[in-house]
């Protein structure tokens, strides 16, 4: 098995369009499975969506190092090609003066060699210095080759190309020219995800743009020459145990609620919950022990959510009988009395306001104050995840104001959440939060949970 890991020089330098077309790409000839750097959704949806196989995120900030070797292992099974999407810079993390949660950790701890993306725009020898540059900051860190982007022309493309290799020693295997077809279709909260951008043809034509154009300016067999060649990563202990399913887990999965990692699903089977998707748009409440109801963008479908009254009524109903149920960001907004979105947010000539399930007194407005990073906290015994600490992140434009009765069974020392360093409203054996959980370190309180359901 082939590996490699594609990092920018900083957030923007194309590496997300680079390495959708190159997943792409290989996908047409092999079997490439895709990893995303970073607690994430929309990028791995792309990359799921062009390989046919789910992306998993690596995250070194939350994730253990055992445990993103874990993940490596188990999605990497039956591939040909692992291909690694960084996050922001290569050497961005969570501090300042270590690597942790950065994509030159994770690229130590995998052992990958990285092709690192540069933004040259208007720069021609000065491009070398940051290659350069990047090779003396962490020796450790195997960078092996390089894409330039916004290149504007064969004499700019030579300078850069000759001084990269004649001062840093490594290859340019790519030069992208500069051009508007490149930019994928962007939203207030980032990419379009894949699943509602599918539906449009123009979408798609797109990304054709895009692959067409990697593909063209990207040498494809020299790339590959700079991949780390070996064998198959070996688990170090199964991360989801095979368990006969013995309880029902509702999981609501559509246009508006589509925020999920991959491993969700593994770790859900290994805890004996067998998942049924269902949408809060266009069904009724299916029967389940619990339901889930992750992130996404309720807002774009504030009126079909209101129309389903039918859901509405049903989620309230399974809430006030002791249901568990637990919502992340999106599903915490559709669990509050109603959505307000303010005049002129996306481009809307009048303010607007949509009912919602109402399980949680109160109600979201947007826009607000953007939120995004990690957080860190503990989970109270009575919470229907139990007691733990855990790690997570956070990423919004709302506030939801819940009513000041409100109890909360998260407490955070890093990150915002709803109301004071509190997150995790509680309401019978409901609970929605802002923080997004990776499934596969917070197990526990997803086991928990499950236990929940079959009580």
């Amino acid at each position: 098995m082939k590996s490699f890991l594609v990092a920018g020089d900083r957030s923007g330098s194309g590496k997300t369009s680079i390495t959708l077309a190159l997943s792409a790409l290989l996908s047409a000839t092999r079997t490439v499975q895709t990893f995303k750097v970073g607690m994430d959704y929309i990028d791995p949806s792309y990359l799921a969506g062009v390989t046919g196989r789910p992306c998993r995120n690596l995250d070194g900030y939350v994730m253990s190092p055992a445990e993103v070797r874990g993940v490596y292992a188990h999605g990497c099974r039956g591939a040909d090609i692992a291909v690694v999407e960084g996050v922001r810079g290569l050497f961005e993390g969570a501090e300042a003066l270590t690597d942790l949660g950065s994509t030159a950790a994770i690229a130590k701890q995998l052992d990958l060699p990285v092709v690192l993306v540069i933004n040259a725009r208007s720069i021609t020898r000065s491009a070398a210095a940051i290659v350069k540059g990047f090779q003396a900051f962490d020796p450790d860190v195997d960078i092996r080759g390089v894409i330039l982007n916004n290149i504007t022309g064969t004499r700019h493309q030579e300078k850069a190309v000759r001084a990269i290799e004649h001062y840093c020693g490594i290859p340019v295997v790519g030069a992208i020219p500069r051009t508007a077809e490149m930019e994928l279709a962007m939203r207030h909260l980032g990419l379009v995800p894949y699943r509602e951008g599918q539906e449009h043809g123009e979408f798609l034509g797109r990304i054709e743009v895009v692959k067409r154009m990697i593909g063209d300016h990207v040498d494809l067999e020299a790339l590959l020459g700079l991949a780390k060649e070996a064998g198959s990563p070996a688990e170090e202990r199964s991360l989801y145990p095979a368990v006969e399913p013995d309880v029902r887990v509702g999981v609501a999965l559509d246009e508006a609620f589509n925020f999920y990692y991959a491993d969700l699903f593994d770790v859900l089977a290994s805890c004996g919950a067998k998942v049924v998707p269902f949408s809060p748009i266009h069904d009724r409440l299916p029967e389940a022990d619990g339901y889930i109801l992750g992130g996404g963008y309720p807002e774009l479908f504030g009126a079909e959510l209101e129309a389903n009254t039918a859901m509405r009524e049903g989620l309230f109903e399974a809430s006030r009988n002791g249901t568990p149920i637990y919502a992340e960001c999106g599903g915490l907004i559709y669990l509050t009395e109603r959505m307000v979105l303010a005049r002129g947010f996306m481009d809307a000539d009048e303010e607007k306001s949509y009912d919602l399930a109402g399980v949680f007194a109160g109600q979201t407005r947007m826009p607000a104050r953007r939120m995004l990073g990690y957080v860190v906290g503990t989970s109270a015994a009575e919470s229907p995840v139990g007691e733990a600490a855990f790690k997570g992140h956070e990423f919004h434009y709302s506030s939801v104001d819940l009513a000041p009765e409100t109890r909360f069974a998260y407490r955070l020392s890093r990150g915002s959440g709803i109301r004071g360093g509190y997150d995790g409203a509680v309401r019978d054996k409901t609970l929605g939060s802002y923080t997004h959980l990776h499934p596969v370190t917070s197990r526990g309180m997803l086991a928990h949970f499950t236990d929940c359901c079959r009580g």
